[in-house]
């Protein structure tokens, strides 16, 4: 008779027990990813939001100025703004129908913070920074909720086998 060990396949109940904990924290840590994204994203947004008053092209000397061209006018940067959100819901909404746990949005901070970049640019932040605030916030918080309600679902599976776990291992008959 084999021995309990994790390398043959076999646990200890005190193995078994620690490896459903160990499922729960990290479960718990997904849980709480997307909390840190938008916690992220609002603190990118004071950033931009403190610095709209600032010209980012005067910043750079003219031949950086002639370098970089022109910024993108703001209407262009609505549009895709307009594009990204409609896309990127759509995505989301696909993988909350078809239930995929993993969190994907930290790229989103990136996307963002490139559209509060662009409006920046085209001294256009002051118009346009509650469209790209309330943009990330949708797109966030749909995600957030869709990793944590999948989370949710998982962890009471963990716990219910726990359960099972401590209650079995204390009626031993």
């Amino acid at each position: 008779m084999k021995t309990p060990s994790p390398e043959n396949g076999f646990l200890t109940p005190e193995q078994r027990r620690a490896q459903i904990e160990k499922s729960i924290g990290v479960l718990q840590r997904r849980a709480r990813t997307g909390l840190w994204a938008i916690l992220s994203f609002v603190l990118v947004s004071v950033l931009f939001a403190s610095a709209q008053s600032f010209d980012l092209y005067d910043l750079f000397s003219l031949e950086t100025r002639k370098l970089l061209g022109a910024p993108p006018p703001a209407n262009l940067i609505s549009l895709a703004l307009a594009v990204y959100s409609f896309s990127a819901l759509t995505i989301l909404l696909a993988r909350m129908a078809k239930g995929t746990g993993v969190y994907k949005g930290w790229p989103h901070l990136g996307y963002l913070g490139a559209f509060y970049l662009f409006y920046w640019a085209g001294n256009a932040l002051k118009g346009n920074f509650w469209a790209v605030f309330i943009a990330g916030l949708t797109i966030l918080g749909l995600e957030h909720y869709r990793t944590w309600s999948e989370t949710q679902h998982a962890l009471a599976k963990e716990k219910e086998l726990l359960y099972q776990f401590v209650r079995s291992a204390s009626n031993p008959s």
